[in-house]
């Protein structure tokens, strides 16, 4: 038992900026015998009254939300709060004081895996308000993989209605997996209009809200729903696996004119197809814009080779290159590969294209139309069945890039030939690469004939390389899907 207690007190001495009290209390929570422990209470209690002063950033999981733990605190200011299960009124009830103690410093709270009936709502929403005033101080707020326990017909409890309007520090908004339909996101999204705040990140991810944009109207210079200063300062919106169709695609783009600050746009895992075309035309018109488009993510979105073909040549129009495009699990097929080639040579400096169906053919196209230096810093072409001209590709790539520092290449039916056409560019590349993953691939019992090929530049830690033949995901070998 004597090591236990050492350890809380090495790391509770350590405690001064960025508290290590989290890990403190997840650790007394495992270990049972140290909760059953008047001594190591009273030491952590002796501990809490010394250091907690120092105390910044907490989590919290639902059996020490409760009074002890607040008497603990009591001279915390807390400026970040993760809570993890919450789901009944004794969690609710040590929570809120201690929300109420560090009401005026708290800038960021997280509820994970809670149950949040509109009664506990109202009673955090209130305990998060600063004293004599009917508003907060929030920066950051998320819940995500959570539920709210409805008793009535609204779509959004009508605690956090107000909690949303009344923070004018609030800037970024999760609502991530929280089991609620179009009718919250569109509650959600006229809220935002109307509130004070500048909305900078917005995720609705992992809900299902097809058709919650299908109602809005849009004017050609504001938003028929308040002044719309919150999509005006949105910088982030991520709208992944929400069950977006066609429809939802066509309505999100007049949506869009009306965020001239947006940089990120996450609409993967919809199957948007044909909508793809409505972006198309959103990026036409911004491509002349001065403030950059940075990433877009639509992978798995069911785009076909004509789909992208139409996306990658107004991309490649944009003022500034985008800094990462990730277009994964869409099937296009091996004729996407010459457009692949020349939308690198654009100055994208982040691009995955796992599992399009490139083939060995499509490799061979993409590596005809790089003759130039590329921005590259990390690509992923993994599962695309590229055999050795996938070899020859990442070859051309990494001594064409010089800031290159990873590539994903896993499950490519690379023959252990591929291993000296990869060692040729990496001397080309005079160690600038720091990962390289070529897990799954065909180098069978061969391997080590070839191993010190590789030898110098994985020496001394330069270059993290996973060369495991494991064996390949059982996918049929074709150009084409």
């Amino acid at each position: 038992m004597g090591k236990v207690p050492r350890l809380v007190d090495l790391c509770m001495e350590s405690i001064r900026d960025e508290l290590l009290m989290d890990f403190i209390l997840q650790y007394i929570v495992r270990e049972d015998h140290l909760i059953k422990s008047a001594w190591c209470k009273r030491k952590f209690s002796d501990h809490c009254q010394q250091f907690g002063i120092y105390a910044r950033s907490l989590r919290l999981p639902n059996v020490l939300c409760v009074a002890e733990t607040c008497h603990l605190l009591q001279t915390s200011k807390l400026e970040r709060l993760e809570l993890q299960w919450i789901k009944s009124a004794d969690h609710v009830d040590g929570l809120c004081e201690l929300l109420r103690q560090n009401c005026e410093t708290l800038k960021s709270v997280d509820f994970i895996h809670c149950k949040l009936s509109p009664n506990f709502v109202d009673k955090i929403w209130d305990s998060l308000y600063i004293k004599g005033l009917q508003t907060h101080g929030i920066e950051h707020f998320s819940i995500k993989r959570s539920s709210f326990l409805q008793t009535d017909s609204s779509p959004l409890p009508v605690g956090l209605i107000p909690f949303l309007t009344s923070g004018r520090s609030l800037c970024s908004l999760t609502l991530c997996d929280v089991y609620l339909g179009r009718n919250f996101a569109k509650v959600v999204l006229s809220t935002l209009l109307d509130s004070s705040a500048s909305i900078s990140i917005l995720d609705l991810s992992e809900n299902n809200i097809s058709g919650f944009l299908s109602q809005f109207r849009w004017k050609s210079t504001s938003c028929s729903l308040g002044s719309g200063k919150s999509l005006q300062s949105l910088q982030v919106l991520n709208l992944r696996n929400n069950n977006l169709v066609k429809d939802d695609a066509d309505c999100l783009r007049p949506a869009l004119v009306h965020m001239p600050n947006l940089q990120y746009l996450d609409l993967s895992d919809n199957p948007i197809e044909d909508g793809i075309r409505s972006l198309v035309s959103y990026f036409m018109e911004i491509s002349c814009r001065d403030l950059p488009f940075v990433d877009l993510k639509l992978e798995n979105c069911e785009l076909t080779c004509n789909h992208a073909t139409q996306l990658l040549g107004v991309l490649s129009t944009l003022k500034t290159p985008l800094n990462m495009l990730s277009i994964k699990g869409n099937h296009l097929g091996s004729k996407i590969g010459a457009l692949l080639g020349k939308f690198m040579c654009t100055g994208v400096r982040g691009l995955n294209f796992e599992d399009v169906g490139l083939g060995s053919s499509g490799f061979l196209l993409a590596l005809e139309e790089i003759n130039e230096e590329l921005k590259l810093v990390y690509m992923n072409i993994s599962d695309n069945q590229g055999g050795i001209e996938s070899a020859k590709f990442i070859a051309r790539i990494i001594s064409s890039a010089r800031e290159l520092v990873a590539i994903d290449a896993r499950y490519n039916s690379m023959p252990v030939e591929s291993i000296p056409v990869i060692s040729s560019g990496l001397k080309a590349a005079k160690g600038t690469m720091e990962h390289l993953d070529l897990f799954g691939n065909c180098f069978s019992d061969q391997l080590a004939d070839y191993l010190p090929l590789l030898a110098e530049f994985h020496a001394h830690g330069k270059l993290s390389l996973n060369l495991s033949s494991s064996a390949a995901r059982n996918v049929p070998y074709d150009d084409d899907p």
